[in-house]
């Protein structure tokens, strides 16, 4: 195999990394269980193992009766069962009583594995956009429920009084 192709997989996985940072560095400012680190080693993983399964499908020496035969879905689904696992952990790992905490957290999880993907099938803007809607869930989404929360309490309070 080419190390033309090698390095645009490796290329591939910088720039998957580079976007999971981004989400990972939001989870860590907000002191959840996976931040930074773990978010972009995931989002790395799943566009390195997509990209290895691009370099199967065209490197020369995999033909004939040694074919390989790559189905994208089966990665996809090996990316997936692989981040639930982490996920889980990050849920399980914070919960205390009734409530469960890390659901937030293990889907940022899911969605860079996801984000990885399209990196590795090289649909950058696709995840770049992705990157970016997620962010804005993370952040945006957060203060306006924050704020609703706060005035159905407020509401509540004016009601018992």
């Amino acid at each position: 195999m080419g190390m033309v192709e090698q390095l645009w997989v490796l290329a591939g996985v910088a720039y998957a990394m580079l976007l999971g940072g981004v989400v990972g560095f939001e989870r860590e400012l907000k002191n959840r269980p996976a931040g930074f680190r773990t978010h972009m080693l995931v989002a790395g993983a799943s566009a390195l193992l997509i990209g290895i399964g691009q370099l199967l499908m065209i490197d020369p020496s995999h033909t004939g009766r040694e074919m390989v035969h790559v189905d994208p879905l089966r990665l996809v689904e090996a990316v997936v069962a692989g981040v639930s696992f982490i996920g889980a952990g990050t849920i399980f790992a914070h919960r205390g009583g009734a409530a469960i905490a890390g659901i937030t957290t293990a889907a940022s999880l899911l969605m860079v594995a996801v984000i990885g993907v399209a990196v590795g099938l090289r649909y950058l803007l696709l995840a770049t956009a992705a990157t970016g809607l997620t962010l804005l869930v993370l952040t945006l989404l957060n203060v306006v429920e924050r704020r609703l929360l706060a005035r159905a309490r407020e509401s509540d309070q004016s009601k018992d009084s």
